[in-house]
């Protein structure tokens, strides 16, 4: 399907509510794949998108694309504020009418009092499930905590530039033995960077696949990332998609579009349309 035939087949409809679910012990060795459920996939915002807007402005952008529900970026509640400022800023997405369904990314250092702070942020929002950039000394730490907190962490791949984290992969083998309530954060674009080919890691680690960053990008493999409104650039969103319907993924799908920081809300309405458009167009076929 091209863009423009997704464009077409963009329809309104409401997303079936996909409540969250606690982790387990998944395998993911399994060569067998679930047949293609009837759900569609819940798609929602990465703030990071619109990190350049105040917190009322980013809550009317996130409507006037016709999504509600979002991945709550530090800009929009500050680490820095106090815990009360934290819950206020949850309460008020919430009565705007929007679902707070993760924040992040939280960067932890081996640091107790600070990854506790941390901790204490995630829980002070309501939310069970935070995506992370984690130093390897501090994944112990960070095991002990989301068991003491009893909270699902996710580990967000950063591309070639990020030599401990490149792709998918190098975070399945640091979290593989670790407690299942530490899984990962898949960002399609910083894989497809890494010359991880985003689909598959979606089949292979469904079992702790816990975040999804969906985005495009026009630069090459090893290069840094040049992000385009979404099905104008490399990746095969089309196959990113089916392969999130086929696993039976039931967490939110985060759109980042970080092209135009200061103007944003055009090019994440084209991405959100072309998205819907693939996803119209599976759910069909």
């Amino acid at each position: 399907m091209n863009r423009r035939s997704a464009l077409k087949t963009l329809a309104a409809g409401t997303l079936l509510p996909l409540a969250g679910v606690k982790a387990a012990a998944v395998s993911v060795a399994s060569d067998s794949l679930p047949s293609t459920p009837s759900f569609r996939l819940s798609l929602g915002v990465a703030t990071v998108t619109l990190k350049s807007l105040p917190l009322d402005d980013m809550l009317g952008a996130v409507k006037r694309v016709g999504l509600d529900s979002i991945s709550l970026y530090r800009a929009h509640s500050p680490w820095e504020n106090k815990p009360g400022q934290w819950k206020d800023t949850a309460d008020k997405i919430r009565a705007a009418g929007i679902s707070l369904r993760r924040c992040g990314v939280l960067y932890l250092k081996n640091d107790e009092t600070a990854a506790r702070r941390m901790m204490d942020y995630v829980k002070a929002h309501g939310l069970s499930l935070f995506s992370c950039s984690v130093e390897p000394a501090a994944l112990p730490l960070l095991e002990r905590l989301v068991r003491e907190y009893d909270l699902r962490a996710a580990l967000h791949n950063h591309g070639p530039e990020d030599k401990t984290w490149p792709g998918p992969e190098s975070v399945w083998k640091a979290i593989a033995p670790l407690d299942p309530r530490i899984g990962l954060c898949l960002d399609v674009g910083h894989a497809w960077r890494a010359g991880e080919d985003p689909a598959e890691a979606v089949r292979r680690y469904r079992g702790r696949l816990y975040d999804v960053h969906l985005k495009d990008s026009v630069a090459e493999v090893g290069a840094r990332d040049v992000p385009v409104e979404m099905g104008r650039g490399k990746l095969d969103l089309r196959h990113i998609l089916t392969a999130l319907i086929e696993t039976g993924y039931r967490e939110n799908v985060g759109l980042e579009y970080e092209k135009d920081p200061n103007d944003p809300v055009p090019g994440l309405a084209e991405s959100v349309g072309y998205v819907r458009g693939l996803q119209r167009g599976l759910s069909t076929a």
